[in-house]
């Protein structure tokens, strides 16, 4: 079988770094020990699923002859039992396939999460910050650190575009399907007629990257600075410490002021926008890759409608997957890990659907 014969190729190669990692010659040589403990690390949660499923099948093999010897007292018993190990053995099985599964090199990385509001005006505004504000708490809840970059505010308390980063294990492997427009159904506070207005909010979650992995030419920005502002007075002072870096060749255009220093604000924005390069860059290597998928959720292009979020019902559904919870109170308080565990295993499901015609192919 095709599938535990690459386990145990697998299950070898753990072991082989496991004694590679006790030898003093690695041991004293950082960046090769590094290396493998990442390797060791990445492979632990997989060897530790087959071992499962060995002890799994190892049982079921030794039920399986209770049964065939039919005439025992604990023949039904057996059989009742050898029941349940196919089953659970079945399941694993599935476990296996999906952690075996080409893993997303961005897994791993912090990410940018950038909200900004879209149609709608001051409703829009308003309805950013309240994403902004689901996002930082579920992050919180996880253990993730919020960091705030960047942050342009409207008069009414609502934001035109908030960016933060967001650090801890494998975040972008838990938001990545977030990035899209986000629509949100509701009767607006400065409405006087009680009408439901319609508003929209994009969202991009962008990996972090090293200043190695983006190479940046100087003479390819424009970089501005001036007095930095906002609503209400907030983050008002007398210098030039507020920063815009215009990418001259692509069109980017990043803007960072929430820092009185204007070294900070420049430092901040070089890195936002080196997530930003990369994430174009990117997106021309996958034009290919995503005609192969597309059923797959995959990472949300910013002008795909992704989720609605309709108060007056009650309602948030995901078009992706057409599911819907009527908690909404709950998931703007951002208990969203529902919604996002659904849309990791429905992407999970069709890369495996994808490998079993490409094997059949």
């Amino acid at each position: 079988m095709a599938l535990l014969d690459q386990l145990a190729r697998l299950e070898r190669r753990y072991l082989e770094i496991e004694s590679l990692l006790q030898q003093p010659s690695i041991s004293g040589n950082a960046v090769e020990f590094r290396k493998l403990s990442k390797e060791h690390s990445d492979l632990s949660e997989t060897i530790s699923a087959f071992r499962s499923y060995k002890s799994t099948a190892k049982q079921m093999h030794q039920t399986q002859e209770l049964v065939d010897e039919g005439a025992t007292e604990f023949a039904e018993i057996a059989y009742e039992e050898l029941v349940l190990l196919r089953q659970q053995l079945q399941k694993q099985e599935h476990e296996l396939r999906i952690l075996l599964l080409p893993k997303d090199a961005n897994d791993s990385r912090n990410v940018f999460l950038e909200v900004r509001a879209g149609a709608g005006g001051d409703e829009a505004g308003l309805f950013a910050a309240q994403l902004h504000r689901m996002y930082t708490r579920y992050c919180e809840r996880r253990g993730f650190r919020v960091e705030l970059m960047s942050l342009n505010e409207n008069e009414l308390g609502g934001v035109k575009e908030v960016i933060s980063l967001i650090s801890g294990d494998n975040v972008y492997r838990t938001l990545k399907y977030e990035s899209g427009v986000h629509r949100v159904q509701r009767v607006p506070a400065t409405e006087s007629q009680g009408r439901v207005h319609t508003s929209t909010v994009t969202v991009a979650v962008l990996p972090e990257v090293d200043d190695v992995e983006v190479s940046i030419n100087e003479s390819d920005l424009r970089i501005d600075t001036y007095r930095a502002g906002g609503a209400g007075g907030q983050h008002v002072n007398r210098t030039d410490s507020a920063v815009r870096i215009t990418h001259i060749p692509s069109g980017v255009v990043v803007a960072c002021q929430d820092e009185r220093s204007q070294l900070k604000n420049r430092s901040k924005a070089m890195k936002i926008l080196q997530a930003k390069l990369f994430e174009i860059a990117q997106a021309e290597q996958e034009k290919a890759f995503a005609a192969e998928r597309k059923s797959q959720v995959g990472r949300g292009d910013r002008s795909e409608r992704i989720r609605t979020y309709n108060f007056p019902q009650s309602r948030v559904t995901d078009h992706r997957i057409n599911h819907t919870t009527h908690a909404i109170e709950d998931f703007m308080e951002g208990d969203i890990g529902d919604m996002l565990a659904r849309l990791s295993a429905f992407d999970q499901e069709q890369m495996l659907k994808d490998e079993a015609e490409r094997e059949l192919g």
